[in-house]
């Protein structure tokens, strides 16, 4: 694996882990097996380096998008896809939520970033409402990832979540978004 990759990796476990403030690139550089200024050839700053490793996951969470709804034909099917991958994107970091909490928020083109991801995917999730023939494919996009968005919080933030509780929540959110809230008479 090449320096710039290693970094990267190293990286995210230790701004996974303690967040972009209490992180060192010390001890970044120690993690990686290199010497602290072979840090500094790849990335000018820390939050140069924060950047990158939150680029790198954006556009492998929209990559793994385009792949698994490529590979899904009806409307139910690429909706429950979106919800699967959603969830378990973030219960595969849910030992890593300071990189979502404790990022730098004064770096605009992080911010930029981030926004542009964040559209990127409200774009692509707008599509497959538009093209199953949805009324309102923007509003309804926006609602399927809010909700999507409130069960990550009990990923992120009960360390008692289990994979049958994801299971459990990717069933729940594309049912009740496919077929509705179940009223009693």
């Amino acid at each position: 694996m090449d320096k710039f990759h290693t970094i990267l990796d190293a990286a995210y476990a230790h701004f996974g882990a303690k967040g972009f403030y209490d992180t060192k690139i010390s001890e970044i550089a120690e993690t990686a097996g290199i010497a602290k200024g072979t840090v500094y050839l790849y990335f000018k700053s820390k939050e140069q380096l924060f950047a990158a490793v939150s680029k790198r996951d954006f556009d492998t969470f929209l990559e793994h998008l385009e792949e698994g709804l490529a590979a899904k034909q009806s409307l139910e099917d690429q909706l429950r896809f979106i919800a699967k991958h959603h969830l378990e994107y973030y219960y595969d970091r849910k030992d890593h939520t300071k990189l979502f909490f404790m990022a730098p928020n004064n770096d605009p083109e992080l911010m930029k970033m981030m926004e542009h991801f964040l559209q990127s995917y409200m774009n692509r999730v707008f599509s497959v409402m538009k093209e199953g023939g949805i009324k309102e494919p923007m509003l309804h996009a926006k609602s399927y990832i809010g909700m999507l968005d409130r069960l990550k919080m009990d990923i992120l933030f009960n360390h008692e979540f289990t994979r049958e509780n994801l299971e459990k929540d990717i069933h729940f959110v594309s049912h009740l978004f496919i077929h509705g809230c179940a009223i009693p008479e």
